[in-house]
């Protein structure tokens, strides 16, 4: 061990500490697990000396570090997919849903908790930088659905709109797709929930009012903290914690069965928060509340770790240790009966805590009822011309 400054990352880091992007989540561009040909970070000397010099105000840094250290601007690209299936079916317990549908894979708004950062590792790119500026668009998704729910053999269900990928991300503004899916929802009467980070979903209330006066449709809006700076590095490309707040609101408004989503809790980062965010929720209208302990599945857990090292790292070592506490000492526990809400004592705290401000503020920690399937309408399909009867 070095004589350096305990909370100096130079003493613990191999390399230069991973510093942040202005916009982004991910601090890395972390490879996937399916890439053939390994990577190892090596510090020949040159970049912690241009931190340094960009900190002490070079050319680049301006004086500044963290967001406003020189990083060259990261652009998102939009990539068009021709998805050969549109409806995902699961059978996990801990879901209250077996059906989902996402227009788009990756997600702008950078979430660097995302449990769904891992897929982009199927298409040979990272969970880090490219899952949040690298998204696929799947241009044909209300056709697929259109085509799916036509078929005689189908058997409808509620569909959860936006679980992998937000379904109103910052390219739906544009490519309204996710406007197009619910068009096709809403001719046919087809029920559906949707949860979100964005107040663009505030677009489609001339269809979403509509069904959710008919019981066909009910929202959740997720929020992790009310603090907007904290935020701003947590989930970057999110609408703000006070415009979410507006849009519960303007959801409620509407007659739009709305709750909230405190997903994740991160011990010691939104943690604290988690009492005042359900108050501000109820305030707002909300009418349900449901929270989901911080999950670090593959490659999450050294992304999140690396955004500790560069927004926290001296509560780092405390938040890890938490996590370790709630997920029998490991990063990540995959069961069923513990990912969601993890294990032991601070787990069970958590609990107590959650159940009693949902019963002080009138929060009913369910879902706003069971949607109605009954006036499904299947459309009409083009039938073979029948045979005449002999007699």
């Amino acid at each position: 061990m070095t004589d350096s400054h305990p909370h100096d990352p130079d003493a613990w880091y191999p390399v230069a500490p991973p510093t942040a992007r202005k916009g982004r989540g991910a601090v890395t561009n972390l490879q996937g697990r399916y890439e053939v040909d390994q990577r190892e970070a090596f510090d020949d000397g040159w970049q912690q000396a241009g931190g340094r010099e960009n900190a002490q105000g070079g050319e680049c840094g301006e004086g500044k570090v963290g967001e406003d250290a020189a990083e060259p601007t990261l652009r998102t690209e939009v990539f068009e997919e021709r998805a050969k299936s549109i409806l995902t079916r699961n059978q996990s317990p801990d879901i209250p849903f077996n059906v989902s549908l996402n227009p788009y894979r990756g997600c702008e708004h950078g979430c660097i908790y995302c449990f769904a950062r891992p897929t982009h590792s199927y298409l040979g790119l990272s969970p880090g930088l490219d899952f949040e500026s690298r998204i696929y668009a799947k241009v044909n998704a209300a056709e697929l659905l259109a085509r799916e729910i036509a078929k005689p053999s189908y058997e409808p269900e509620p569909i959860a709109l936006g679980v992998n990928t937000d379904a109103w991300q910052p390219v739906e503004r544009d490519l309204r797709i996710t406007r197009r899916v619910i068009e096709v929802l809403a001719e046919r009467h087809h029920p559906f929930a949707a949860i979100t980070k964005s107040s663009l979903i505030e677009r489609d209330l001339d269809l979403l009012a509509p069904m959710a006066a008919r019981k066909q449709f009910m929202a959740a809006i997720t929020i992790t903290t009310l603090d907007a700076d904290l935020a701003r590095s947590l989930e970057p490309r999110a609408a703000t914690p006070a415009r979410r707040l507006r849009t519960i609101r303007t959801l409620a408004e509407a007659g739009v069965p709305v709750g909230v989503s405190i997903a994740p809790v991160i011990p010691f980062v939104t943690e604290p928060d988690m009492e005042r965010v359900l108050e501000a929720c109820a305030e707002a209208g909300a009418t349900s509340a449901s929270y989901i302990v911080l999950r670090l599945p593959w490659e999450v857990a050294p992304l999140f770790q690396d955004w500790l090292a560069a927004h926290f790292p001296q509560r780092a070592e405390r938040v890890m240790s938490r996590v370790r506490d709630m997920r029998g000492g490991k990063d990540y526990e995959s069961a069923f009966s513990q990912r969601m809400k993890g294990t032991g004592l601070w787990a069970d705290l958590l609990t107590q805590r959650f159940h009693n401000a949902v019963r002080r503020l009138g929060l009913n920690e369910r879902r706003h009822g069971i949607l109605d399937m009954s006036a499904f309408v299947q459309a009409k399909t083009v039938r073979e011309k029948p045979q005449l009867d002999l007699f």
